[in-house]
């Protein structure tokens, strides 16, 4: 697969790094090219670097790994996505983590979704960029669950194989209208995590998780 990668920082060389070794052809793009150069140089495994739009062209599928603040400016210098599969990894938050930056409005899925007209996927936002880096990420004996969110049956296809050639395993998310979920739970996780708070420890196990599902209109009736 040729993949795409829109941004140079840690979770670009984190993923971009997994998927050249397992085969892909990857291009990065930044807004300074050195940079996506000398980090496919870093990377290996035939990785190219240059422009965000020509990362932005080559890929079969583009990663969108920049900070939120940057996501505009990045989407207007890689040039038309319309109709491309695009993974979203950004997480609108900041310390303290007691809200998001899009409170009140769409997801940043859903805004990178309406800005481009790609065919978007909100994945790998869950995960500090160390996880990424872990060949495979697996914890007690388990492989780590990757959610996505998305509309599009083909770009989700896409998705789950890029997750599966991690070591890891794709968790339905549902659509879209769900990434807004997604990026919630990732604050407020994190916001325990920076807390010295164990999230799992939250988590009832699968078989007590969900009881008899009961509508709630049933509930006021």
């Amino acid at each position: 697969m040729r993949i795409g990668v829109l941004g140079a920082g840690n979770m670009a060389e984190a993923l971009a790094t997994q998927w050249a070794g397992k085969g892909h052809e990857v291009r990065i793009g930044a807004r300074t090219p050195a940079k996506a150069v000398a980090l496919a140089e870093r990377i290996g495994a035939g990785a190219t670097g240059g422009t965000l739009r020509e990362a932005a062209e080559f890929g079969d599928v583009v990663l969108l790994a920049v900070w939120h603040e940057g996501v505009p400016d990045v989407l207007r210098q890689a040039g038309p996505l319309a109709g491309r599969v695009l993974i979203d990894c950004t997480n609108p938050m900041e310390p303290p983590f007691a809200g998001l930056k899009t409170d009140g409005g769409p997801s940043a899925a859903r805004r990178i979704a309406d800005a481009t007209g790609a065919r978007v996927v909100k994945a790998f936002n869950l995960c500090h960029e160390s996880v990424w880096r872990m060949a495979p990420p697996v914890f007690g004996g388990r492989p780590l669950g990757v959610p996505l969110c998305g509309d599009d049956a083909d770009a989700l296809a896409a998705v789950r194989t890029l997750v599966a050639d991690l070591g890891c395993v794709p968790m339905d998310g549902g659509g879209l209208d769900r990434a807004g979920l997604l990026e919630a739970a990732t604050a407020f996780v994190v916001g325990l995590w920076v807390a010295g708070e164990d999230p799992r420890a939250m988590l009832p196990p699968p078989e007590r998780a969900v009881g008899e599902p009961v509508r709630t209109s049933d509930m006021t009736a």
